[in-house]
């Protein structure tokens, strides 16, 4: 029993998402809600983009952390970027966290007027699967 992410032929081959996620029945599928770049406290980290990704997605991990999985059990992230962020930045921050040996996971991303976090630039979310023995 494995989890599979695949790039079918005819789609797009791209080293930094795939396609496809197939969970087995009997794997553990864990939902990740909208993380922005907040503290502990609720509070923005900065209003720099590139700062806000790293701790949206360290929140991410944290949030994952507690249901037993870690980033290289997601296989779909999906990011909400504030149309005024730094795109590049963002991303570049937050690029080798997320990489991972293997096929990469599904990515949906979008630039949007506004987010729910006053001053957030980003938001994730994501879903993990893990096989439990």
């Amino acid at each position: 029993m494995e989890i599979t992410l695949a790039s079918p032929a005819g789609l797009v081959a791209s080293p930094a998402f795939s396609h496809v996620a197939v969970v087995p029945p009997g794997a553990t599928t864990i939902y990740v809600g909208g993380q922005n770049g907040v503290d502990a406290t609720g509070s923005l980290v900065s209003s720099d983009a590139a700062d806000q990704s790293l701790r949206a997605v360290e929140n991410a991990r944290i949030a994952l952390e507690s249901a037993g999985a870690g980033l290289d059990d997601v296989i779909s992230w999906t990011v909400l970027i504030h149309q005024d962020a730094d795109l590049r930045a963002a991303y570049g921050a937050v690029a080798s966290r997320l990489a991972r040996e293997g096929e990469p996971p599904l990515v949906t991303a979008a630039l949007v007027a506004g987010l729910g976090v006053p001053g957030a630039l980003i938001e994730v979310s994501a879903v993990a699967a893990v096989i439990r023995d």
